[in-house]
């Protein structure tokens, strides 16, 4: 896959719709009742890099703070959804060694770098655009991909689509969006921004909610590469 082309045909896509006011808002992002669950491989940024990607969620937010922004503690790159989150998802039915020992057969390589350039969107989110700076992420998605499938695990990789990005998303639609010619010139301006680059060689293994709340996520174990 060519990322640029990727992440440019997908903001060109979801901008038309987000100024035509054909936005997905998310129901279920406020809801006390919501009890999706399941586990995901993750990065976490650093926190000088985490703090320098919410400089530009904030300037939206001034602009209308009625829409979800994601928190420093939440902000986070998806290396594999193992079990896609779904509701009656249940930690206890598993055995989280099995996973933790499939994963380590997976994992290749000494540092992750991924580089944040620019952002894109959908019409239910605003994503910031990550550049592997190498195959380390892919080979170990693969590696991923093909060890769960040889195991007889709980998992859903790749059910709902297979990832190949390296985004992070910032911000999702709770309602249309308020002075909306404001909210989209902070966009263009930040539509080839650099972020920065995050260099990890640590994994985490989480059980997380739909958005990685911090309250709603717990920490299963952490992998260093």
């Amino acid at each position: 896959m060519n990322l640029q082309e990727h992440y440019e045909t997908l903001y060109n896509e979801s901008i038309a719709k987000i100024k035509s006011g054909n936005i997905q808002t998310d129901d279920l992002i406020d809801s006390a009742a919501d009890n999706r669950s399941g586990i995901t491989l993750r990065i976490r940024p650093d926190t000088n890099l985490t703090k320098r990607i919410l400089d530009f969620p904030e300037q939206l937010r001034q602009v209308d703070p009625a829409q979800y922004y994601y928190r420093e503690s939440d902000v986070h790159v998806t290396v594999m959804s193992i079990i896609s989150c779904y509701t009656g998802f249940d930690l206890q039915r598993i055995a989280i060694p099995d996973y933790i020992r499939v994963i380590k057969q997976s994992i290749a390589g000494k540092t992750i770098a991924i580089r944040f350039t620019g952002i894109t969107a959908s019409p239910s989110c605003i994503i910031l655009r990550g550049f592997p700076e190498d195959d380390t992420l892919n080979i170990i998605r693969n590696n991923l991909r093909t060890n769960f499938k040889n195991s007889d695990l709980e998992q859903s990789i790749d059910k709902r689509y297979a990832i190949q990005t390296a985004h992070t998303t910032v911000v999702r639609f709770r309602k249309p969006i308020a002075r909306l010619n404001e909210y989209l010139k902070i966009l263009e301006i930040y539509r080839d921004y650099d972020f920065g680059t995050l260099y990890t060689n640590t994994l985490e293994l989480v059980h997380n909610d739909w958005y990685h709340r911090t309250e709603r996520t717990n920490q299963l174990y952490t992998f260093k590469l």
